[in-house]
């Protein structure tokens, strides 16, 4: 959600800033602009509504510099449009401004500041320069100074701001709070980014920041001071991904490449977290701290949720230990009684997700003990857990997440296992784990090679119609649930998950001629009852497809899924879903990356 940019000491700057963008397209988006300026006086600031395409055809080749600042805008406060895009500037011209997150304060803010300003914009953005530019030119403050009041103002907001000072152009001004930012360390220039991926091209080196902190950036220096204003000293991390990996290559599209890519992290995650005799490697005090809690609790948002309800299912089995799973936003500002030792598992893909990480500020308060399972290292979530698991599933960039939900899964299995042998559980025992993840992975592989089989079943049942549903018991509803998302977010039709036995309890009243209902039967002890269901509903005219495990397969099932444990059979019936949604979207002619009104990395609550 909204992707920021920035560089100094580069002459290539606005090819700098126009590429960083595109790599953060994934995030989600409607408008986007750059500002640049060449140290000799000249300076361009260009905004357009749209897509990156949109914004460099209005950039031409007149636009250069070596110091910028770029910004790709989510909608939030004004309707997209170029005066609402980024970088926001004061009413003087001096000062420009991008900006991740949300100003809570904005109009009050507005109201005792700058009543006499005439803003050009709808933008909590704008108050923020406009403030900026009032106290160095009212109150005669250095630009650092006035950055520094605006900040004390704000509040509980939540922020990334990357500010510019057109009478000091080699310099950015970069400052955090709940919202992701990095900063990229070169030989001779410096660049900043909401994402490292936006600057792979340029450095695989980076200084994470705090909340709280502001930073002055220049070509060959970095100043990073806390809120009391003292010096920070922070040695940068290296980031081991190769730019090429962000890359789609010869695929249409990533989410296909990330489909692909499943079979390959079951694999990947097999290596890291079993040794050669297929028991777990994991790190000794977390498994204390799993081990002393009487009840976990998973908590996540959107794709990550519904791989913690597949993976609270693998902690009740293997693991014994009982588990709840909550949605973040919920439980952020609606905690329930908690046992006497709670354990907090945060399931997230980008490590940014706002509503969960104002669940973890909670649970640190508390000083209860937490684990982030997340594909982003250095993430916030990851950095303020007690404890994290990387997913290793490499970078993720269509915003329908794929592979991170597997990842998620196959990751939950084996931190399951791991626990049920730590405290004796024979189901644990019986449970051979790297056997499993490797049958996954070969069946994933089986039906990612099916692709012209799916395209047919999405031409023939989903393509033209308003809605569909899909449904199944236990681990199959759950998986019914996340398909159903799938579906929803990149092909635009009206879809639902539902326990099958419920459709009778109302939802029923919704089935007409040809309303696709897709029924996922992996659960031998609820398979006979989900066939019953999907009965009821072709009685009425719905047309039925069914995806099935291999042993409870019968004559005229649509798809037949390669036997693993039950346990596991999320990891394959999740596939055909993933595969469907994709193909109705391709055939609509839709972007499927970037579903509308959708962001990858949700960062404000």
């Amino acid at each position: 959600m909204c992707g920021i940019v920035g560089v100094t000491g580069k002459d290539s700057a606005v090819s700098i800033l126009l590429n960083g963008l595109e790599k953060l397209e994934y995030r989600g988006y409607d408008s986007a602009g750059i500002y640049v300026n060449d140290q000799d006086g000249h300076d361009y600031l260009v905004k357009e509504k749209g897509r990156i395409d949109d914004l460099r055809k209005e950039v031409g080749e007149a636009v250069h510099g070596s110091t910028g600042i770029g910004h790709t805008r989510w909608a939030t406060h004004g309707e997209p449009s170029v005066a609402n895009a980024h970088p926001q500037v004061s009413a003087d011209g001096r000062f420009y401004l991008v900006h991740n997150g949300v100003i809570e304060n904005f109009q009050d803010l507005k109201q005792a500041y700058l009543s006499d300003v005439t803003f050009k914009s709808q933008t909590d953005t704008e108050v923020i320069v406009q403030l900026v530019d009032r106290f160095v030119t009212k109150e005669n403050l250095s630009t650092l100074d006035a950055f520094r009041k605006t900040l004390s103002l704000l509040g509980h907001s939540s922020y990334g701001f990357l500010l510019m000072d057109k009478e000091d152009p080699d310099t950015l001004y970069v400052a955090k709070n709940k919202s992701p930012l990095l900063i990229g360390v070169g030989d001779g220039f410096n660049v900043v980014c909401s994402d490292s991926l936006a600057m792979l091209d340029q450095t695989k080196d980076f200084l994470e920041l705090q909340d709280g902190e502001i930073v002055v950036v220049k070509p060959n220096e970095i100043k990073i001071t806390n809120q009391a204003g003292e010096s920070v000293e922070r040695k940068p991390f290296h980031v081991d991904i190769d730019a090429a990996q962000a890359d789609k290559g010869t695929y249409p599209f990533y989410m296909l490449k990330e489909i692909d890519e499943q079979p390959n992290v079951m694999r990947k995650l097999s290596q890291v977290y079993l040794n050669d005799a297929g028991e777990p490697v994991i790190n000794d005090d977390l498994m204390t701290a799993l081990k002393a809690a009487d009840r976990l609790y998973i908590v996540a948002a959107g794709t990550s949720y519904h791989a913690g309800l597949v993976g609270a299912k693998l902690f009740e089995s293997l693991a014994g230990v009982p588990t709840e799973v909550h949605v973040s936003s919920e439980f952020a500002y609606n905690q329930p009684l908690l046992s006497a030792h709670p354990f907090f598992i945060f399931l997230t893909q980008s490590g940014e997700t706002a509503d969960s990480r104002e669940v973890l500020l909670n649970v640190n308060e508390q000083h209860f003990p937490s684990l982030t399972i997340t594909n982003v290292p250095n993430s916030t979530l990851s950095r303020e857990a007690t404890y994290t698991l990387l997913l290793h599933a490499g970078p993720e960039i269509a915003v329908a997440s794929t592979k991170a939900y597997t990842a998620q899964i196959a990751l939950e299995a084996i931190l399951a296992k791991a626990l049920g042998v730590a405290t004796n559980q024979p189901a644990a025992d019986d449970f051979d784990v790297k056997q499993q993840l490797a049958l996954v992975a070969n069946g994933m592989q089986a039906l990612v090679d099916e692709k012209d089989t799916f395209e047919k079943i999405s031409k023939d049942a989903l393509l033209n119609t308003p809605n569909a549903f899909y449904i199944g018991r236990g681990l199959d509803y759950a998986v019914s649930l996340e398909t159903a998302l799938k579906l929803k977010e990149i092909s635009y039709v009206q879809a639902e998950g539902f326990a099958s036995g419920e459709l009778k309890h109302g939802t029923i009243a919704l089935i007409e001629k040809d309303t696709p209902v897709i029924g996922i039967i992996t659960q031998k002890n609820t398979a006979g009852l989900t066939r019953s269901n999907l009965q009821e509903v072709a009685a009425r005219g719905a047309k039925t497809i069914t995806i099935v495990t291999d042993n409870l397969a019968k004559d005229g099932d649509t798809v037949i899924l390669p036997a693993v444990d039950e346990r596991l059979t999320a990891l394959l019936s999740v596939v055909p879903g993933q595969l469907l949604a994709y193909y109705t979207s391709l055939n609509k002619g839709l972007d499927v990356d970037k579903p509308r009104n959708l962001a990858k990395s949700v960062t404000v609550e």
